[in-house]
């Protein structure tokens, strides 16, 4: 089922996406040579405090995983697609990171996530960071009202594959609003014109995911929650929460 939001709701989701934005934002410019994914977990941490929110992420134990998840970011390091679980691991020079962070706020829930390179960055890095945001921003362009849920995840399979890229088959994005996964899914891959119609009020996590060696296969980690690429090639993540607005795709979570 799927809950269509007042205004009044989100306008409240934007105060919870932003909480999410200076966390992302504070997280990026804390990440060097030598911090750790922990420090940077204690980071977003300090933020949700301040905003007096907490995390939908801490805790969270969907049917695939074997324990609750234990921190607030995900943090995926190089061919790490998702879910990658914050260690002792300190950051390298060219490391490619994919930070994903989620706040609930006064009852409404919000989620993104942003990829970066630490230190000095390879071109090719560069490329593949830059497609996963092309591919959000194609996504979000297409989530207006009268459109489909199949519109967007055609945007952003094109950009991908257009760039050479592979898709995680059966991960991508989800409606948001009082919990962090809500109905419907929203893949990154689809057919232009299927699947349910937008209306004013939906409310989406659009997630582009890609894989830089071109393939679409992937496995988990031992610890059960990280994806990793099958061909050790590296990987980028771009999300935003983002409502349908009879003005216009709202980006809730901007930065």
């Amino acid at each position: 089922m799927v809950e269509l939001k007042t205004d009044t709701a989100m306008d409240a989701m934007y105060e919870t996406g932003q909480v999410v934005a200076r966390a992302l934002t504070r997280v990026r410019d804390a990440a060097d040579v030598g911090v750790s994914l922990l420090e940077l977990d204690e980071l977003a941490h300090t933020v949700l405090r301040e905003a007096g929110a907490s995390s939908p992420f801490l805790g969270y134990r969907p049917s695939f995983a074997p324990t609750p998840f234990p921190a607030v970011i995900c943090a995926s390091v190089n061919d790490a697609i998702v879910h990658g679980i914050p260690t002792a691991y300190r950051l390298r020079d060219g490391d490619l990171v994919s930070i994903d962070f989620g706040a609930q706020l006064g009852g409404w829930a919000g989620d993104s996530a942003i990829s970066f390179v630490v230190g000095e960055p390879r071109a090719a890095d560069l490329r593949l960071v830059e497609t996963a945001e092309r591919a959000l921003a194609a996504g979000i362009e297409a989530a207006v009202v009268g459109n489909r849920i199949g519109d967007i995840a055609h945007a952003i399979g094109t950009v991908c594959r257009a760039a050479g890229y592979g898709i995680p088959d059966g991960f991508g994005g989800h409606g948001i609003g009082r919990r962090m996964h809500e109905d419907p899914g929203v893949p990154n891959e689809g057919r232009p014109g299927r699947g349910m119609r937008l209306r004013h009020g939906m409310v989406l996590a659009i997630e582009p995911m890609v894989i830089g060696g071109g393939g679409d296969g992937f496995h988990a980690a031992p610890d059960g929650w990280t994806l990793c690429t099958d061909d050790g090639s590296r990987a980028a993540h771009a999300e935003h929460t983002v409502a349908i607005t009879d003005a216009g795709p709202r980006v809730l979570t901007a930065r």
